[in-house]
């Protein structure tokens, strides 16, 4: 297998509140690799987004980087200044939020704020300008980009506006697109589109996806590799196929457990009980200790367990590994 294009390596950030500090993420490693796309998954609270905002050296002022290492195609992301970020940002790496009618510019039209994406990268003309953008909006499902252009975005439904931030997002054919929750709160069969569409377009543009999301059926449709993020460190990670058939960590069994199946419409959900621990007091053993049925007696004196390798290219954090029929 050839290098990652992004690698992150016990990566640790903590949030200073007047609470306390939250440590969000407790040691986060995995590889992605071109023309790959690794999903993400985990409950609210688990990381993904921090770890989003962490990739793009756009962290909030209180959170700080403990410890660990970005690195994309050779460039360490937590060493570069603003000045190299911002050549970095839309140009190699790119962001579609979740909500998009809040993450657009109200009183900025369309056309002007995917132009300025193109306009801060290429020395092109404004006519060439105008043209790709009109372009890149016709490929992600708007049927009249020129009047797509000339509107606000409150004058868009919420799923135009999520084609609109998918095309900024793509127009200048990034090396990586994180895809964070970008297709939550809309109906199914749009989603289903716009997924299929990504999924498309970033095949024809040679581009890399981290996609984070809660949802499992996603994952399972867009995903090569798979990260189960827990309490702000990974779980699990595996093929998507070796996740699905031989989850190896309780915490991943629990998760499709918790899925209404198609193929046994009398088996009974098994909802996850509990709750994930406190980050600002996050215990020094498993953090999904309180909540897992297969703890052993090591899980209750040995230090949080971490990432090993059990198969090919599948890694558990788990003392108990043992492959857990689904």
């Amino acid at each position: 297998m050839s290098s990652p294009i992004l690698n992150i390596t016990n990566l640790y950030v903590q949030y200073d509140t007047p609470a306390g500090n939250i440590q969000a993420l407790n040691g986060v490693s995995f590889d992605l690799f071109e023309e790959q796309i690794f999903c993400l998954v985990g409950e609210s609270g688990s990381g993904k987004s921090t770890l989003a905002l962490a990739i793009l050296g756009l962290l909030p002022d209180n959170a700080t980087v403990i410890a660990g290492d970005i690195n994309f195609d050779g460039i360490d992301i937590l060493a570069s200044t603003d000045v190299e970020l911002q050549k970095i940002r839309g140009r190699e790496i790119s962001i579609v939020f979740q909500d998009a009618q809040s993450a657009l510019n109200p009183i900025h039209t369309i056309g002007s704020q995917i132009e300025e994406v193109v306009q801060a990268h290429l020395d092109l003309a404004p006519k060439a300008v105008t043209t790709l953008c009109q372009e890149v909006l016709r490929d992600v499902g708007l049927a009249d980009p020129k009047n797509v252009m000339k509107q606000y975005p409150f004058n868009l439904s919420g799923g135009m506006c999520q084609r609109v931030m998918l095309a900024t997002a793509l127009v200048l054919q990034p090396r990586l697109l994180i895809a964070d929750e970008a297709t939550s709160g809309l109906d199914v069969t749009l989603q289903a589109e716009i997924l299929e569409r990504l999924k498309n377009l970033c095949k024809d543009f040679h581009s890399s996806i981290l996609f984070i999301t809660h949802d499992l059926g996603i994952v399972a449709h867009m995903a090569d590799r798979v990260g189960v993020l827990y309490a702000g460190s990974v779980a699990e990670s595996s093929d998507v196929l070796s996740l699905f058939r031989e989850p190896r960590h309780p915490y991943t069994w629990s998760l499709l457990q918790a899925l209404p199946r198609l193929d046994d419409e009398r088996k009974r959900l098994r909802p996850l009980p509990g709750a994930p621990p406190d980050l600002i007091n996050l215990p020094a053993l498993c953090p999904f200790l309180p909540r897992c049925s297969k703890a052993t007696s090591r899980c209750r004196s040995d230090r949080k367990p971490h990432l090993e390798l059990v198969g090919e290219y599948h890694y558990v954090a788990c003392y108990n590994q043992v492959a857990v029929p689904n």
